[in-house]
């Protein structure tokens, strides 16, 4: 098979023919390759700035004011909390405020614990007989007298003026035959009772020999006896309705 001789690869020049393109033009602009490379560009950055200041922009104020929102509701409930856990301090600080007064208080004497101190006192002195031989002075209550009257609201500052028209006493005149020993023994009981009480006008003078029967000599065993007499104080605060009272009574009248 041969080539046809009617084929022409050259012009008349013996020059091959030069290809040429058709691109399209606008506006006098032939739009090349390049050309509409860097006008999609444009458009690219037209478009993604339009998008950044129509949509994206807005949208992000729009997350700022809503974090702003948030962080001040959490403030809000941060500062509720720290109220709660305040209120329950409060609550548990109160509490324990009552606790403590109801243990004061119950230091102090109440009306009706004076009816039962006779026989607290009473037995206290007859507690410190126990294991003594026959013959040996035996301590007795000889008196307990209450001071006529009702009991006194304290006021004169002789417990301190934080306590003047708060607390009242009763008094109580008391006297106690016994050895030194049987005698400090005694008293040191007293003071581990309940009420809190005061001793005053405390005196002690020995106590005459028991008269000797004829034709016998008195015989006495272990320590002379001592004669102590003293005043106790039983402190009792005031009612709630008394302080009103008095505070009452201690207002200028006009």
């Amino acid at each position: 098979m041969t080539l046809s001789e009617d084929v022409n690869f050259v012009d008349q020049d013996g020059e091959f023919e030069a290809a040429s393109p058709a691109y399209p033009v606008i506006f006098g602009i032939t739009l090349t390759p390049i050309i509409i490379g860097i006008l999609v560009g444009v458009l690219g950055l037209i478009g993604t700035g339009y998008i950044l200041f129509s949509l994206i922009l807005p949208a992000w104020d729009t997350y700022q004011q809503q974090q702003a929102k948030q962080n001040d509701l959490q403030g809000q409930i941060e500062q509720r909390k720290a109220s709660i856990k305040q209120i329950e301090k409060v609550k548990a600080d109160l509490e324990l405020s009552k606790q403590q007064k109801l243990q004061v208080l119950a230091l102090f004497a109440k009306e009706n614990t004076l009816d039962t101190l006779l026989l607290d006192v009473n037995r206290l002195v007859e507690s410190s007989n126990t294991q003594l031989p026959a013959d040996a002075v035996r301590a007795k209550l000889k008196k307990f007298v209450p001071v006529p009257g009702k009991a006194e609201v304290i006021t004169d500052g002789t417990l301190g003026t934080r306590v003047d028209g708060k607390l009242k006493r009763r008094s109580i005149n008391v006297e106690i035959l016994g050895t030194y020993e049987q005698t400090q023994s005694i008293l040191r009981n007293i003071e581990r009772l309940q009420p809190l009480l005061i001793f005053k006008d405390y005196q002690s003078t020995l106590a005459p020999e028991p008269a000797a029967q004829p034709g016998k000599a008195v015989l006495r065993v272990g320590s002379a006896p001592i004669t102590t007499s003293f005043q106790l104080q039983a402190l009792i605060p005031l009612s709630p309705e008394e302080l009103a009272a008095a505070a009452k009574d201690a207002k200028p009248k006009k």
